[in-house]
């Protein structure tokens, strides 16, 4: 708790100290920054006169890809001309990455002034980290008059905080293991938590046909009597084995029912995942213009090519170096890795050398075994409370025949690996987000 002396925070930095302090925050600390249940956001929502009400939006859950998809889907809608707002979580480095309009991320000013006008509510009603942040955006996002706002589900979906809107849209994605402990220990019951956005009468759109728990989401749906689109029965993505020499981006092969579809495009984030999401995105689309949005082609090219410009996107495959080639990926538990794993085994090298972190409550054993042993591994922790020590890490990862030795901190994992590897070799780092956010390099002017 902070001391009876506290200074009400009045910049920046002391208001993010005062919220990090007063409110529990998920991804700094865990299972005790998780409150299961909508109480508290609505009771926020009806202090501020309901700004979830005000504005038209689309919600995006799953496991794997929901950031991405929502950032593409924004990125379409700019580019189509509507002013968009994006709620994504966590954020890299800076908190207002979490809130964006038009790609512009919320002005530290804003955050400092709404935190001092609602401080006696927080007193009141002690919402977690994430309620307050759902509330504030809901709350700029009225503001600021947008014509849609995408909203990415912090944790689950039933009961996580961002599920008090009525979206036009309900978008889900891939479903894998991760947070367990919170949402079920079967695909089954994690499915069951993410269908619990979706809303009576609101079309849904889900990325891919998994076997295992299209039944879940099929009966939400007609429980709820809202059309249910499986996307990838529509739409197949493929990208192509060499970039174009012109734009440096790989082409990807887009198809409808079988038939081409927007021959030639470009997608600006090449992480070969990223076909699995795309179809959840162009069903999405769909759904959007049947209810009147004008969403030309031109647009889906434009937002689809440029989405990391246009929203400040980070960290997706992002290359932040070449000769050696090093990657960041913020993949952050099995079925991410495996994705990622795979494309790193397809890059020409000839030795890889892994900087990788995690958290203490993710299946570490399950992540590292998914690992390549012939690479040369660099364990490190970013600096969180959840953090697995780099020590413990490097540990566990010895036990399963992973060579490498545990270093202090992100920065000097990633300078030690820069210097070890040939010009020849690959560098990647991961393993989780937040050592990806303490990647200097990631934030180099572009």
């Amino acid at each position: 708790m902070l001391s009876p002396h506290f200074r009400y925070p009045v910049t920046y930095q002391e208001t993010l100290t005062y919220l990090y302090v007063q409110l529990p925050m998920f991804q700094r600390v865990g299972a005790a920054g998780f409150k299961k249940g909508l109480g508290n956001t609505l009771a926020l929502a009806e202090a501020l006169g309901h700004p979830e009400r005000k504005f038209r939006s689309v919600h995006v859950a799953g496991t794997n890809g929901k950031g991405s998809s929502s950032h593409l889907l924004a990125a379409v809608l700019q580019a189509a001309g509507y002013k968009v707002g994006l709620y994504t979580s966590p954020h890299l480095r800076e908190f207002t990455e979490r809130i964006k309009v038009n790609g512009q991320e919320l002005a530290p000013a804003y955050l400092v002034e709404w935190v001092a006008r609602w401080q006696p509510l927080f007193k009141e009603i002690k919402p977690s980290f994430f309620e307050m942040c759902v509330a504030l955006a809901f709350d700029y996002f009225a503001q600021q008059r947008v014509d849609i706002a995408i909203v990415e589900v912090g944790l689950g979906g039933r009961f996580d905080s961002t599920n008090i809107i009525t979206p036009l849209v309900s978008l889900i994605t891939n479903i894998s293991f991760d947070h367990q402990a919170l949402l079920g220990n079967t695909l089954r019951e994690i499915a069951g938590e993410k269908a619990g956005i979706i809303k009576p009468g609101v079309p849904a759109v889900v990325s891919q046909s998994q076997p295992e728990v299209a039944e879940v989401f099929r009966s939400e749906a007609a429980v709820k009597l809202a059309h249910l689109v499986f996307a990838d029965q529509i739409y197949q993505a493929t990208f192509a084995a060499e970039p174009s020499p012109e734009t440096g981006l790989r082409p990807i092969a887009v198809s409808q029912h079988g038939r081409p579809y927007l021959p030639n495009a470009e997608l600006g984030l090449p992480g070969d995942y990223q076909q699995h999401n795309l179809p959840g995105v162009l069903a999405t689309l769909d759904e959007l213009r049947a209810l009147g949005f004008r969403i030309t082609e031109a647009a889906v090219r434009t937002g689809l090519r440029q989405v990391t410009t246009l929203t400040g996107l980070r960290g997706r495959w992002s290359i932040i170096g070449q000769q050696p080639l090093v990657v960041c990926d913020t993949g952050h538990n099995a079925a991410g890795l495996q994705a990622v794993m795979a494309q790193l085994q397809r890059v020409p090298h000839e030795r890889l050398h892994l900087v990788i972190g995690t958290v203490n409550d993710k299946d570490v054993a399950a992540m590292l075994a998914l690992l390549p042993k012939e690479a040369t591994y660099y364990f490190c922790a970013a600096t969180i409370p959840r953090a697995l020590p780099a020590a413990e890490l490097a540990e566990q990862g010895a036990g399963l025949g992973l060579q490498g030795q545990a270093y202090g901190s992100v920065a000097v994992a990633v300078a030690a690996a820069r210097k070890a590897a040939g010009s020849r070799d690959v560098v990647f780092i991961g393993g989780s987000t937040f050592v990806v956010a303490e990647v200097d390099e990631l934030y180099a002017p572009t």
